[in-house]
């Protein structure tokens, strides 16, 4: 099941819920939209069990920034993390957390700044000890090739 949850279309008060850096209050308030109403809403409407092995956070630019944090700040909950790829406004922490959660990171040949930031993260990761994928891809900014990646990132996470 693939629960989706619309963003903001401005690109400043996205930026603020997504980036733990920018607004911490707005994003705090975001981060709890996420964690834990987004969640009992998925619970109590569906039904289902969320177990850690088979829940992940997805995002793409700004809100792969927001997968990230999300599931650093929550390894207990999300047992991936996918990014295509994550905007620059948040960075690895110098120290990660742990345990930390399979990570997927895709970006295009064609974003260099975007592309710069997913090795940054695939980097830092993988000196934590993370399992991680990156995977570049030809192609710029855009939900074309994102589209094309997801179902790749779903069975990496899931296919076992």
């Amino acid at each position: 099941m693939i629960v989706g949850v619309n963003g903001l279309t401005d690109e400043t008060l996205r930026l603020q819920e997504y980036s733990p850096g920018f607004e911490p209050e707005r994003f705090a308030a975001h981060e709890k939209f996420f964690v834990e109403d987004v969640r009992r809403w998925t619970v109590s409407h569906f039904g289902v069990a969320l177990p850690i092995e088979r829940t992940a956070v997805f995002g793409v630019s700004a809100g792969g920034e927001l997968a990230l944090a999300l599931g650093l700040r929550h390894p207990h909950l999300y047992g991936a993390v996918f990014s295509a790829p994550p905007g620059g406004g948040y960075k690895p922490p110098g120290v990660m957390p742990s345990p930390l959660p399979r990570t997927y990171l895709v970006a295009g040949t064609q974003e260099p700044f975007f592309l710069e930031n997913a090795r940054r993260w695939a980097d830092a990761l993988r000196d934590a000890d993370a399992d991680v994928v990156m995977n570049e891809r030809a192609g710029s900014h855009g939900g074309a090739f994102w589209r094309e990646e997801f179902p790749l990132m779903v069975a990496w996470a899931f296919g076992r």
